[in-house]
């Protein structure tokens, strides 16, 4: 086996781990610059000379922000083809990068809002990615053509996951044996194509589970989206080899076994830990009397002022992920750089840009391998 296999067979039985264990700030900043010089060489209609200014362009923004103290985050949800971005997406995308959110995956949740998604993605390729799906409310908007039109989606580099999908038992917009059927079309569809799948539930957990353990040999990665369960949800979607997604969310939940409890009891270990807005919802109280005195003392005066003067209840922006990452690193008792940090790293392998990073750890032992190997590794994201 050649070392572009080895690699790659390696990625899936633990080198991941060791490789994350060496990279740094300024590694993460060279492996998102790295990709999205791919991206830019793969896509952009433009021409050569252009291309190269940009890249030029680029590379003096990512030296700026290696001075710079801010985190560096993905945030795994949000919704910027709602309406309520229209008007002014260049500046939450921008105020998000400020923030330190680098990377924002757009959620698709109908065969339109998924096409506006991608549309997103290549306005701003330094930051957006999407998803492509049918939300559980959608369901019943499922048509003939709709599963070829999201294989002709999922076929862009740029939608790297299958959903928003799932189940919403609660509000059940959609009849329930339709979300079942839709929901496990998407699953066997992201089992094929090898994407990670994007999964909302909501009083649907044992059947989310049934469906998923129909395909667990073959079931790509999973998070679940924006939970809200408790500790015995939690451990059974860990079992299953899922990634917990969190939003602002934390600050509103006081149940005795809710999201809270599962923080600070340690029961979701910080490497299945993604964060995301789901912007424009889940805005994150931080001045809520309920949040606990240690908590809000966490918050730094930075976080909260992209906080508090670009978001609102009605209106959540990335910029606030931030403030996310410092009460979940509070309940955790852990340092908010660790989660920003780790939350990052979670996001890179959930997504499958870990060939990225094997790109970069080949590049170290190239006196082992051929440049032509080292090429064919980045075209594999």
């Amino acid at each position: 086996m050649n070392l572009l296999g080895t690699l790659m067979e390696a990625s899936l039985s633990g080198l991941w781990d060791s490789i994350v264990q060496t990279l740094t700030k300024t590694s993460l900043h060279n492996i998102f610059f790295l990709h999205l010089k791919f991206r830019l060489r793969a896509n952009m209609a433009t021409s050569e000379n252009k291309q190269e200014s940009g890249i030029e362009d680029l590379e003096e923004e990512m030296e700026s922000l290696l001075s710079s103290e801010n985190y560096i985050i993905v945030d795994i949800g949000a919704n910027l083809t709602n309406k309520k971005f229209t008007r002014d997406l260049d500046s939450v995308v921008s105020r998000a990068r400020d923030a330190g959110v680098h990377k924002i995956m757009v959620t698709g949740t109908t065969v339109q809002s998924s096409k506006e998604a991608l549309r997103l993605t290549r306005l701003y390729p330094e930051s957006l990615y999407s998803t492509a799906g049918v939300h559980p409310h959608e369901a019943k908007s499922w048509e003939a053509e709709t599963e070829s039109e999201l294989r002709e989606l999922l076929a862009s580099q740029e939608v790297v996951a299958v959903g928003e999908c799932g189940l919403d038992f609660n509000r059940n917009f959609s009849p329930q044996d339709i979300q079942l059927e839709v929901f496990e079309k998407q699953v066997s569809l992201a089992c094929e194509l090898k994407k990670p799948l994007f999964i909302h539930e909501r009083d649907a957990h044992k059947e989310v589970l049934e469906v998923l353990g129909r395909h667990k040999e073959r079931l790509p990665s999973v998070v679940i989206h924006c939970f809200t369960g408790d500790a015995t949800m939690a451990a059974a979607y860990l079992k299953q080899g899922c990634y917990i997604g969190l939003t602002g969310y934390v600050w509103k939940d006081k149940s005795e076994d809710g999201v809270r409890r599962i923080l600070e009891d340690g029961v979701v270990p910080l490497d299945r830990l993604l964060v995301e807005t789901d912007s424009p919802f889940m805005y994150p109280n931080t001045r809520a009397s309920k949040l606990p005195p240690y908590v809000k003392e966490a918050l730094t005066e930075r976080s909260l002022t992209f906080l508090h003067r670009y978001c609102t209840f009605q209106r959540n922006e990335p910029c606030s992920l931030p403030v996310t990452i410092e009460m979940i690193a509070a309940y955790m008792k852990k340092k908010s750089e660790q989660v920003a940090l780790q939350t990052t790293f979670n996001a890179l392998k959930f997504d499958a840009l870990q060939f990225v990073i094997l790109f970069c750890f080949s590049m170290k032992v190239s006196t082992l391998c051929s440049q032509t190997a080292n090429q064919k590794l980045i075209i594999v994201v």
